[in-house]
C-alpha cells in the first residue's frame, strides 16, 4: 500500500520580516490529513509566523521576504495562479483574540457565506446549525441566534470564531493560540471539540501552554529561534524527547 500524502507538506521554508529579523530558517514539516498536529516553542519562536504563512496572511507583512515552498494537497500555494481568498476558505484560521462581527450570532456565522453567494435560507440555518455543534456551542445559543454576538463571554466568542470558520467548511483549520484569555472549563470544552473536528478537518494549533499541547496532540513540532528543533508524536515527544532542547523545554528549565 502506498503511504499516504500530506495534506499539507513545508519544504526549505525561509522567512525574513521587512525590518531583517529572521523568523523562519529552513522549516520542513509533513501534516496528514485529519491530524491534530501542535506547533509549540517559546515567544518569537516562529510559530504564528508559520501559522500565517500557511494561508498567506504574511502576503501582508509588508517587506517580508519568504524562499521555499508549501505544498496544499500537492500545489504550491504561492503560485500566482492561486485565487488567495479561496485558499484561505479552504485552509482557514482563528486568532488567539477573539472577534465577533457587529451584528447578531446568526449574522456572523452566515455572513462569509453571503459573500461567497449563498442566499438559501434552509441551506444558510443548516450550516449556522452544524457549525455550531461542532464548536460545542449550539446548546448555549441555540435560543438567542438573533442577539448580539457582543453580548457572548469570552469563551464563547471564541467558540463562535471557531464555528464562523467551520461554517465555510474549510479543510484545514488553523489556530493561533486559541484559549490564551479562557478559563479553565471554556478551556476544556475547547479542547474536547477539537478531538471531535480532527475526524473531519485537519488542524493545526499554537497551544497555550506545553501542558495543552501534551494534552492534545497528536503529532507536534518544537520550534526554536525559528527553526524545527524536534518533531514527533504525542507520546515520544512529551514523555521521551530526543533532544536536550526539546527535554529542557517540556520540563520546564526554560521557556
Amino acid at each position: 500500500m502506498s503511504n499516504p500524502k500530506p495534506k499539507l507538506s513545508i519544504q526549505n521554508l525561509f522567512f525574513t520580516y521587512g525590518d531583517e529579523t529572521e523568523a523562519l530558517r529552513n522549516i520542513n514539516l509533513d501534516i496528514m490529513e485529519n491530524e491534530l498536529f501542535i506547533l509549540f516553542g517559546p515567544s518569537r519562536s516562529g510559530k504564528s509566523t508559520l501559522l500565517r504563512l500557511m494561508n498567506r496572511l504574511s502576503d501582508l507583512s509588508e517587506g517580508g521576504q519568504r524562499q521555499g515552498k508549501i505544498l496544499f494537497n500537492g500545489s504550491g500555494i504561492f503560485s500566482r495562479k492561486v485565487d488567495v481568498i479561496n485558499l484561505r476558505r479552504r485552509i482557514s484560521m482563528v486568532f488567539a483574540i477573539p472577534t465577533p462581527l457587529p451584528g447578531t450570532i446568526y449574522d456572523n456565522l452566515t455572513y462569509g457565506l453571503k459573500m461567497a453567494g449563498m442566499r438559501d435560507k434552509a441551506t444558510l440555518d443548516e450550516r449556522v446549525a452544524r457549525s455550531l455543534q461542532q464548536a460545542a456551542l449550539w446548546d448555549e445559543v441555540k435560543d438567542r441566534l438573533h442577539t448580539s454576538a457582543f453580548a457572548l463571554s469570552g469563551g464563547q466568542k471564541q467558540r463562535l470564531c471557531l464555528a464562523r470558520s467551520l461554517a465555510l467548511e474549510p479543510e484545514v483549520i488553523l489556530l493561533d493560540n486559541p484559549t490564551s484569555g479562557l478559563d479553565p472549563i471554556s478551556t476544556t470544552i475547547v479542547e474536547q471539540s477539537l478531538h471531535e473536528l480532527k475526524q473531519q478537518y485537519t488542524i493545526i494549533m499554537v497551544p497555550h501552554s506545553v501542558q495543552q499541547a501534551a494534552r492534545v496532540a497528536d503529532k507536534a513540532a518544537f520550534l526554536l529561534d525559528g527553526q524545527v528543533i524536534e518533531v514527533g508524536r504525542q507520546k515520544d515527544l512529551f514523555v521521551n524527547p530526543k533532544d536536550q532542547r526539546t527535554e529542557d523545554y517540556v520540563t520546564g528549565r526554560f521557556g
